[in-house]
């Protein structure tokens, strides 16, 4: 998440960075920083569902920028929450400030909400354009410094942490990363970029490296919250008189010259703070020595999995419990990193897309579909918490996993080698479709058309009928209709406000789809994997309000009056 303050810091500094033509090499990209960064810079719809098919294009012109430079790139991204919780008060304060976000962006005031399908069309672009993508089991700072320090190649992000890893290439920073000016001389290709180093970084700001990973333990971290250490030690106070209106980062950077090693900062830290219990002591001692362990670098355990092919090593609790099948296909994205909160923490994060507070939560519709997964995971019995939300407020709500006829007798452990009819049933069963309503659709849209079947069933209000010509635009194979539909939709837009209603029912398709999609990942593909972007295409403003008389729409079998939650 960061040293919160330090890239402002650095940009009163810009001397530490080197001009670099880059081109011809490895690079390491931090997914999940590089994934936000080009879809929130590039313009692209924030309140509406989603312009996935605009993503797409954008996310291969991105990598063709790279290529035509010679550059390999090397994806890798987060996984499942930490297994120590020390995030866990962050993560948590972050989702509640998002659901007043969402509700502001649904009122027509602001974005910034990455939309639900996003990290999968990510994904599966990469994936279409032989992009090598690696998924780790927890965050990926360590990994992706480990891989970047192996092959002593450079590491693309704007996450401030790794202005602290010392990295022998060096850190390439996306804001000042010009992928899409690029440049010739002569016959070769180069990206023109920024290049960032501790050593450059300690010369100008004056402090020796082996301070540099304790500065940003007491700058606030994981372990040492930033306004607990602030409400103790006023770090401004030690700034140099002339250097105006002083930030805390300035601040510690001046106090911090005097020491040579890490220790003796912290021990003079203590006596900062003032009275303090020896237990007290103890506990920041900890904190802020294991802080400062966030930025070792251990050995790389993706290397072998890129060259390779072969599943990292896992540390005892998640190998216990996550079986080495899943863990194969977690690595190579082929299966969503919720599995392992749930198997590991028995929790899940649910996405809070915009939508107005006086909706209810659009996860509410695919729950079914979860316990289903629940289920299959972890049997009969252990509840899953779910965290989601209740009109403004973040609400943690227990969830039973379900066993239905077709799951009875399947195990977790061999769930990959159970029949393929018998793992399609358990699909079809969950989506309330039968193998033969889909048999006259071609196989990418079978998943696509089960999970619409399944969300028109239990849309709660039915949805809007131009919402639902969108769709039946949007999923026919006729690129002239999608084009229509797509050009319509968005004229729409431009002329109005976002409709409510219309938008909570297109929250609600995504994520019956985006549960779906989990579960025939979980249960080994019985049906083809649809590709998202092409999927939704006309759909990137559906949510639009075009005004239409409100129909029970004709739906794949019989409609569920009343919801059917097992909680």
């Amino acid at each position: 998440m960061g040293v919160q303050g330090l890239t402002t810091l650095l940009e009163k500094h810009r001397e530490i960075y080197r001009p670099v033509w880059f081109r011809r090499s490895r690079l390491v990209i931090d997914g999940c920083n590089i994934l936000y960064l080009l879809y929130f810079n590039s313009g692209l719809d924030q309140s509406h569902g989603g312009e996935y098919a605009a993503f797409e294009v954008l996310v291969e012109k991105f990598v063709k920028a790279l290529r035509d430079c010679g550059i390999s790139p090397y994806v890798v991204l987060d996984g499942g929450s930490d297994l120590t919780d020390k995030k866990l008060e962050t993560v948590t304060l972050r989702a509640q400030d998002r659901i007043k976000k969402a509700h502001r962006a649904a009122e027509g005031s602001g974005g910034g909400i990455l939309p639900q399908l996003v990290k999968i069309v990510f994904v599966q672009t990469l994936a279409r354009l032989e992009v090598p993508v690696a998924v780790c089991y927890g965050e990926a700072d360590q990994e992706l410094a480990a891989l970047a320090n192996e092959w002593q190649c450079p590491l693309l992000s704007n996450d401030s942490d790794f202005f602290i890893f010392d990295l022998p290439a060096g850190l390439l920073t996306f804001s000042d990363f010009e992928w899409e000016a690029v440049r010739r001389i002569g016959s070769q290709s180069y990206i023109p970029c920024k290049s960032y180093n501790t050593s450059s970084a300690c010369i100008v700001l004056d402090i020796r490296r082996q301070l540099l990973p304790a500065f940003a333990a007491l700058a606030g971290n994981d372990y040492v919250k930033l306004q607990r250490m602030e409400a103790c030690i006023r770090w401004a106070q030690f700034a140099p008189p002339d250097c105006g209106t002083a930030s805390h980062l300035e601040g510690l950077l001046c106090w911090l010259r005097r020491f040579d090693r890490p220790r003796d900062a912290f021990e003079a830290a203590l006596g900062l703070m003032g009275e303090l219990s020896r237990k007290r002591q103890e506990e920041v001692l900890k904190g802020l020595s294991l802080g400062m362990n966030e930025y070792k670098v251990p050995p790389s355990t993706l290397k072998t999995f890129f060259i390779h092919g072969k599943v990292p090593p896992a540390k005892e609790e998640v190998a216990s419990l996550v079986p080495s099948w899943t863990r194969l296909m977690l690595t190579q994205a082929r299966l969503a990193p919720d599995v392992l909160d749930v198997l590991l923490l028995r929790r899940l994060k649910l996405s809070i897309p915009v939508d107005h507070a006086d909706m209810p939560s659009a996860h509410r519709i695919s729950r079914p579909l979860r316990q289903v997964m629940y289920g299959l995971l972890l049997g009969k019995g252990t509840a899953v918490t779910e965290r989601d939300r209740d009109g403004l407020q973040l609400k943690f709500i227990p969830v039973q996993p379900v066993l239905t006829a077709a799951t009875k007798g399947l195990k977790l452990n061999s769930l990959d080698k159970a029949e393929p009819s018998q793992r399609l049933q358990v699909l079809l069963e969950a989506l309330g479709v039968t193998e033969a309503s889909l048999s006259g659709l071609p196989p990418q849209l079978r998943l696509v058309v089960a999970a619409t079947c399944y969300w028109l069933r239990r849309a709660e209000p039915p949805p809007e009928e131009a919402l639902l010509k969108a769709l039946l635009l949007g999923l026919s194979t006729g690129d002239t209709l999608r084009h229509r539909a797509d050009l319509r939709l968005r004229n729409h837009q431009r002329r109005q406000q976002l409709d409510v209603v219309v938008n909570h029912a297109f929250n609600e398709w995504q994520t019956c789809l985006k549960v779906g999609f989990q579960l025939n990942q979980l249960l080994n593909f019985p049906l083809p994997e649809p590709q998202i972007a092409s999927s939704t295409a006309a759909l990137t403003s559906s949510c639009q309000p075009i005004s239409f008389q409100r129909k029970t729409p004709a739906t794949c079998g019989p409609r569920n009056t009343a919801r059917t939650e097992s909680i």
